[in-house]
């Protein structure tokens, strides 16, 4: 069976070609027109010696994902729906800003931690994607961007964040290689300050992406007790916040940033008081007695019926982030993109088909209900 080349790093790809009896150099010359120049044919490769073209061509090829659709908003933003074989698709979303194109990519089909607030979560968890699955994301939306905006060869993708369908340190075999596809010189050339891994919270992995292939790290948080988050992530009910914020601090020891990026989705009536916002704020300017030196990243809710979660108000919003920044937390509150082709933050691939039957499993489940407070509690002071 050929080999798919997009499976490889560099040092992989070298490996393959002295399997080939080729030399080092030659991976990397391959790698540069895979990578940089989005070729797909060997025949392209004219710098290539007609011998390791034939070579390739019997026992290698670069094979990317079928596109399903694509769909671009109102705001410039781009999805991407892939065909991932077995009646399983996923997606990437491009999100074009002023100095900075973003790529959102995924790393599973479906997920299987289930956070309450996710339709991507909900759908239940089908499968790890490869390596090459992982990268063809980047590899088509790059060079199909570098065409549809006329660049002229120009890098379009500067940042690239996993954020896409599913846990990436839930597949962190798969995950690594391809973070360095994208940070390679030879491919990419994207800093590891602009490569972000987000993560639920898997403790042994934070520490182990810290050793082998340190990036920005953002983390889910969305609440600041293990009482709530048990019920809104529940992997936190194997790594609690403590042992959490304790991963964080060992990450920044070898991060590419001073800092952790903690999200925060704003759920109406359950973790958007300002009680909430105080304990979040003591959370982390004390865990530990030093705290983590991090950013608040809060994040409007985007509703699906079954979630039974509402969005936060924006001047609940507003309040909560006033809170974080007058205790001298730096705050942002993202902005919404994509919202009307479902490319929005917890939306991805929400109506690909259920494979793995989770609304049955939800069902047979004892349900726990996060009850909104009273309205008339909720209001501005």
């Amino acid at each position: 069976m050929a080999a798919n080349l997009l499976d490889h790093d560099l040092e992989g790809l070298a490996a393959f070609c002295a399997e080939l009896g080729e030399k080092k150099f030659r991976a990397t010359q391959l790698f540069r027109w895979i990578h940089q120049k989005g070729a797909s044919d060997f025949g392209q490769m004219t710098d290539l010696a007609k011998s390791l073209r034939e070579k390739l061509e019997s026992n290698a090829c670069i094979q990317g994902l079928s596109v399903i659709s694509q769909h671009e908003s109102a705001d410039g933003t781009i999805k991407w729906l892939f065909d991932v074989g077995a009646g399983n698709a996923v997606e990437a979303v491009f999100i074009p800003e002023d100095d900075r194109g973003t790529l959102c990519v995924s790393s599973q089909a479906g997920c299987a931690v289930g956070c309450r607030f996710c339709s991507t979560g909900h759908q239940g968890f089908s499968r790890n994607l490869t390596t090459g699955e992982i990268v063809a994301q980047l590899w088509f939306a790059e060079h199909f961007l570098r065409r549809h905006l006329h660049t002229g060869g120009e890098r379009v993708i500067s940042n690239v964040v996993m954020m896409g369908m599913g846990e990436p340190l839930q597949n962190y075999q798969a995950l690594v290689p391809a973070l360095r596809v994208m940070l390679d010189d030879h491919g990419y050339g994207l800093s590891r300050r602009r490569v972000t891994v987000s993560t639920s919270g898997v403790v042994p992995m934070i520490d182990r992406l810290g050793e082998d292939c340190p990036v920005a790290l953002a983390v889910s948080l969305h609440a600041p007790n293990d009482a709530l988050r048990d019920k809104l992530v529940p992997l936190n009910k194997k790594y609690p916040v403590a042992d959490l914020l304790d991963a964080c601090n060992r990450y920044l020891e070898h991060a590419p940033r001073d800092f952790i990026t903690f999200e925060y989705c704003m759920l109406d009536g359950v973790n958007d008081l300002p009680e909430h916002a105080r304990e979040l704020a003591h959370l982390v300017q004390h865990h530990a007695g030093r705290g983590v030196s991090c950013k608040l990243n809060l994040i409007p809710f985007n509703p699906f019926p079954a979630s039974g979660l509402v969005r936060s108000p924006q001047h609940r919003v507003q309040a909560f982030a006033k809170v974080l920044s007058d205790a001298g937390i730096v705050t942002t509150v993202r902005k919404t993109r994509g919202d009307d082709i479902d490319a929005a933050c917890g939306q991805l691939a929400g109506d690909v088909q259920d494979r793995t039957r989770v609304d049955r499993r939800i069902a047979q489940q004892r349900t726990i209900v996060l009850r909104p407070v009273p309205a008339d509690s909720t209001k501005e002071a």
